[in-house]
């Protein structure tokens, strides 16, 4: 859904209350506001919990790329974590939908095969949701990688004002991928390399950088038949962006969706950070409703500090269920999360005991981003609405992480679960 960034409201912003951009509510009056930009944004006041302590364990290993090279000790049974039968079942139906990748994908994590997972996969599709916690009960066991210190943000479907078409409120234009956008796998031309990709263009005989985002927005891709859809507010378009998928609500009410196609190769920059470290946000206003009415209220600037995010993101029309992870899955609302796959299995539950009740529970992981790097690094999908928004433009959660692996994978790992480098 993210891949470059999946979640970017902890990187913006470090942690914020209220939301990510103004509500929906009803079509743009002016060009700088496609959302009724006077409606309050909800705050959601974190609901505190006491997370779990983790397994003491020695110090990763400086340079660790891998959960395997970060040092595996084995977790709490999972009938010991805190896990209600709803969220069971929320999370049995999205491991559901992982387990052909799972079965399919290599794990450059280290800790699992894709043969580990075809009996536990095979036992999923029998078992209904009156029995998902007696599921991941019988058939996991959890591992914590290095520490286990876990840190969390949110993410969600945002919705803006868009058209098919350009005219009056509608000059912002939201790219398909561009065909000349190329990816190389650098792990092809040598083994030093593997798993790393880069992204540019061909220029005459020299493959180059792709256009960042200033030479995209003066015009670089511009009658190329290219544009999905035409936003009536740039500040939007920018954190459509960010979250990689979204929905359109186009003049005659209804709706296109759009998810991540591509980003450009280039490194992202959190504008929040540039934000707070210029003194722009006053006290109070260092939330993403701050970040907002300030880019709003100053257009120029605004224009320039986005620019300096040199990442663009390209999407595609949705015309199934969404939005869609990096799995190319749908993720669920409460039960999708996003991970870095070089230290956890993409498509594996995972439990997260946080200082917040309400992220606290178990996901399954099935996105990835750029923002979302290193070991018990998550980003927490809470699906679409004003709910959604306000707890994922709040997320900032601390605690412990515990992997949940097939009961096979232990013996592998280990009798201690313990696994080196």
């Amino acid at each position: 859904m993210k891949k470059w960034g999946v979640a970017a409201l902890a990187v913006l912003l470090g942690s914020c209350t209220g939301g990510i951009v103004p509500p929906a509510a009803g079509p743009p009056a002016t060009a700088g506001y496609g959302y009724g930009s006077n409606r309050p944004l909800p705050v959601r006041q974190p609901p505190p919990a006491t997370p779990m302590s983790p397994v003491a364990a020695p110090s990763a290993p400086t340079g660790a790329a891998t959960a395997a090279q970060s040092g595996i000790v084995a977790g709490p049974a999972v009938s010991q974590l805190p896990i209600g039968q709803v969220g069971a079942a929320r999370a049995l139906q999205a491991f559901r939908r992982s387990c052909p990748s799972l079965m399919s994908r290599n794990d450059i994590s280290g800790l699992t095969t894709a043969n580990d997972w075809a009996r536990v996969c095979r036992i999923a599709d029998s078992v209904g949701d009156a029995g998902a916690l007696r599921f991941f009960q019988q058939n996991f066991a959890t591992v914590q990688v290095g520490s286990g210190e876990a840190f969390a943000t949110g993410y969600y479907e945002p919705e803006i004002h868009a058209s098919r078409h350009r005219g009056g409120a509608y000059q912002t234009p939201i790219y398909a991928k561009p065909d000349d956008l190329i990816d190389v796998d650098l792990g092809l031309f040598t083994d030093n390399l593997q798993g790393k990709k880069i992204r540019g263009r061909v220029q005459g005989d020299a493959f180059i950088p792709y256009y960042d985002r200033t030479q995209i927005e003066e015009g670089a891709l511009a009658g190329r038949g290219l544009e999905l859809a035409w936003a009536a507010d740039p500040v939007e378009a920018f954190f459509l962006q960010i979250q990689g998928s979204g929905r359109l609500r186009l003049p005659d009410g209804s709706v296109m969706r759009v998810g991540y196609a591509g980003q450009n190769g280039r490194d992202y920059t959190s504008i929040g950070k540039l934000m707070r470290e210029r003194g722009l946000l006053a006290p109070g206003q260092a939330s993403m409703q701050g970040m907002v009415a300030w880019l709003h209220a100053h257009p120029a600037q605004g224009q320039a500090i986005m620019r300096e995010n040199k990442s663009f993101v390209f999407f595609r029309r949705l015309t199934g269920a969404g939005p869609l992870g990096a799995l190319g899955l749908p993720v669920t609302g409460e039960a999708s999360v996003a991970a870095d796959p070089d230290f956890m299995p993409l498509g594996a539950p995972v439990f997260l005991s946080l200082d917040r009740s309400d992220a606290t529970g178990l996901w399954v992981a099935q996105d990835t981003g750029g923002a979302i790097k290193g070991a018990n690094r998550f980003d927490t999908f809470w699906g679409a609405g004003d709910t959604a928004r306000a707890i994922a433009g709040g997320m900032s959660a601390h605690g412990t992480a515990f992997i949940l692996v097939p009961r096979s994978v232990m013996a592998r790992l280990g009798a201690d679960g313990r696994t080196t480098p």
